[in-house]
């Protein structure tokens, strides 16, 4: 079902959300519903790889700016499988002291499997904005993920030198526990929760910061163990200089990256996502076609 879109423009700025829900039918994943509000849409669902629904989230002015707000949820209902990503970077324009917030909340039922690849977020000088992302996953759902950041234009020599962004990237698990004799249910138990603050500056040159480097990358996959972080800490960046690690901790996968490309950091996450899929989500690796334009 789609909903017909509704242009929503405040005077400070854009609104636009995107609702998504998955379910299966026929022992195929499906886009149950899809409705959209303002500039954010999904054109259709492909099916490159048999039943799990590939989408592709559009965003057609291609930029964001002060005031803007995106919103998108994310239901994954039993059983369901989807793999999203976006054609191109989202790009943060320079603000002139408002805040442009893009939130994302994906969740994840029974046995689902969420793959979330959008493309890097890319903020231009001068620019305001919180990123949010939380995923609420069902005890036995799985989930892979990355959030690619790019301050500045490292291409034309430009930096982050003024501006401010607040991301947040956040995992939780539902945890049923018994308290005084009674089962509580639906408490979701953060396993993942990561900030990052860039407030001017001296944070991107900081030895405790980013090191000088524009290009952050963080890559997050549930349900893995020693097996899978052996076979990524064999891999090495092409990039020179960037840096790059792996760890586990309590099955949950983080694979980190600061360099100067986000090319290099894309390729490099394709392939931990190349690695890990068979163990994830018991399927090898098939990328979106959009990844080939």
């Amino acid at each position: 079902m789609t909903a017909p879109v509704k242009k929503q423009h405040r005077a400070d700025g854009w609104s636009g959300r995107l609702r998504l829900e998955y379910g299966m039918k026929n022992s195929r994943t499906i886009l149950r519903r899809n409705s959209h509000q303002g500039p954010l849409m999904v054109q259709r669902p492909l099916y490159p790889e048999g039943n799990v629904c590939h989408t592709c989230i559009l965003h057609p002015p291609g930029g964001v700016v002060g005031g803007d707000r995106l919103e998108i949820d994310v239901l994954a209902d039993q059983g369901a499988s989807a793999l999203l990503t976006t054609p191109g970077a989202t790009k943060f324009y320079r603000s002139d002291r408002k805040t442009a917030v893009q939130r994302q909340h994906l969740r994840g039922d029974a046995d689902s499997v969420i793959e979330w690849f959008p493309q890097e977020n890319i903020l231009f000088p001068g620019a305001e904005a919180t990123i949010t992302t939380r995923v609420d996953l069902n005890p036995t759902a799985r989930f892979m993920g990355w959030e690619i950041l790019c301050l500045g234009l490292p291409t034309n020599d430009l930096t982050f030198n003024s501006g401010r962004v607040d991301a947040l990237f956040g995992i939780y698990r539902e945890d049923n526990n018994m308290v005084n004799n009674e089962l509580t249910k639906n408490i979701q138990k953060p396993i993942f929760l990561d900030r990052l603050r860039i407030t001017g500056a001296g944070v991107l040159s900081a030895g405790s910061g980013l090191r000088g480097f524009p290009v952050s990358g963080t890559f997050v996959a549930t349900n893995c163990g020693d097996k899978e972080i052996s076979a990524l800490r064999k891999l090495v960046c092409r990039e020179e200089q960037a840096i790059f690690g792996v760890t586990l901790a309590d099955g949950l996968l983080i694979a980190r990256y600061l360099g100067r490309s986000t090319f290099a950091c894309r390729e490099l996450f394709i392939t931990v996502w190349q690695l890990l899929r068979p163990a994830i989500a018991g399927r090898t690796a098939c990328a979106p076609r959009i990844w080939a334009t």
